[in-house]
């Protein structure tokens, strides 16, 4: 069997309709197979030299290496944030039948 390389990407959003929106984009473009939504999240950081805690929302993007340069764009054009947090962290091992339907689920082309 093939080895699809998948990837996990992080990235938060500062409320449900926005985390929505991204989502559905994502899927409907064949960027991404699945996005969880977690809602509820609490986010403490520091931007332009202050210290700032908000709610967030928290996207679990699945996608895979081939389409990451394409979705990391879709994400910067699209991302309500100045400066949207996206991480991509490499999928090392997974169920062999959920990574094949990952990989027939995104395409770029």
């Amino acid at each position: 069997m093939e080895k699809i390389a998948a990837m996990l990407v992080l990235n938060t959003c500062p409320d449900m309709h926005s985390a929505e929106d991204l989502a559905r984009f994502l899927i409907e473009s064949s960027l991404a197979a699945c996005v969880n939504i977690l809602p509820a999240g609490r986010s403490l950081y520091r931007w332009q030299g202050e210290l700032h805690e908000e709610a967030e929302c928290v996207l679990l993007i699945k996608t895979t290496h081939d389409a990451w340069p394409c979705l990391r764009e879709a994400l910067r054009e699209r991302h309500p944030y100045e400066l949207p947090e996206i991480l991509a962290v490499p999928v090392v091992a997974g169920l062999d039948g959920y990574l094949k339907w990952l990989g027939e689920m995104v395409n770029v082309e």
